[in-house]
């Protein structure tokens, strides 16, 4: 007696393909259902389309601010008279609750960009108001000096500056 058994064949079978075909099958709709679940976790169009802002600064003359709107918060830009610059360069940085010096929140002198939210509760500060002639939150009194730095009330921090640049001798890229 010999033990007879069939030849094994290196060759695919029909059932093999039957495997693969399912298994690409599924994983197709895996993909198809997956999908919009992931894609609905990115930003909107209207939050892209605010992503990054230019601001053309020519009409605004020296002592003015603007406000404009960028990711839904308004962001103030002054430009700053001479003195104005020297009051903010003047401060000593032990005065300061949150220190930091004018030349870091500005990259040309003349022109403050910043944020225009109030650090202690999210409050809009009035410009060109408070003790330091800077801004001044009417909610709960927190003062602003020229170069938006926290000098007296309950904010923690100075007002924020986004990240910008400038484009041009009268632009600025915000975002």
């Amino acid at each position: 007696m010999t033990d007879a058994q069939p030849p094994v064949s290196e060759e695919p079978t029909r059932r093999d393909f039957l495997y693969l075909a399912t298994g690409a099958f599924a994983a197709v709709g895996v993909a198809n259902v997956v999908w919009p679940l992931i894609d609905q976790m990115n930003p909107d169009a209207s939050v892209k389309a605010l992503a990054s802002i230019e601001i053309d600064l020519s009409a605004i003359e020296t002592g003015q601010s603007v406000t404009v709107s960028w990711r839904g918060k308004p962001v103030f830009i002054r430009r700053r008279t001479q003195g104005e610059i020297a009051e903010a360069r003047a401060v000593a940085f032990d005065a300061l609750p949150d220190p930091q010096g004018d030349d870091a929140r500005v990259t040309k002198e003349e022109w403050l960009v910043m944020v225009g939210i109030c650090t202690h509760l999210g409050c809009v500060p009035l410009g060109q108001a408070g003790d330091f002639n800077g801004w001044f939150c009417p909610c709960h009194g927190s003062h602003y000096d020229t170069s938006g730095r926290i000098r007296k009330g309950p904010a923690p921090k100075n007002l924020e500056i986004p990240p910008y640049e400038f484009v041009g001798d009268t632009r600025i890229k915000i975002g």
